[in-house]
């Protein structure tokens, strides 16, 4: 086998989105991680809007929850801050937020197909953030 045949059995063709790599016979999730920076104050520490951020999410992305969202706000010092946990139908949200820094780190997992261009800005816009990164993982 030539070594571009190789690749195309490896790698997705540059037309594929990363919401298209999951399902079926391709790979089994997608998972986002979005660091926040400069997120406004109120907002990271209110734990009825981080509880608001999830549900609007979820309905942004296409995903169903599964059982309620827990936040919890603990920790002293520089790990001090909102904590979040939302079960969906396909997987998991996960955040963390940092009183110390007014950062957010978010993780969205699922076996579900989304986009995550989509998650980044609208978190990006949620939380008044006023500069964002994002990693992608497709996971096999």
């Amino acid at each position: 086998m030539n070594v571009a045949a190789a690749d195309a059995t490896i790698l997705p063709s540059a037309v594929e989105t990363a919401q298209d790599l999951v399902g079926e016979g391709k790979a089994w999730g997608l998972c986002t991680s979005v660091d926040l920076q400069d997120c406004n104050p109120e907002t990271i520490r209110d734990r009825d809007q981080i509880e608001a951020y999830v549900i609007a999410l979820c309905k942004v992305i296409g995903m169903k929850r599964f059982g309620e969202c827990q936040v919890v706000n603990f920790g002293e010092g520089r790990v001090a801050g909102y904590s979040m946990v939302q079960l969906i139908e396909t997987s998991l949200i996960s955040g963390h937020f940092a009183n110390d820094t007014n950062r957010a780190y978010l993780d969205i997992f699922s076996c579900k197909g989304y986009d995550p261009n989509v998650v980044e800005a609208f978190s990006r816009d949620f939380f008044g953030a006023k500069s964002s990164t994002a990693s992608v993982t497709v996971r096999y």
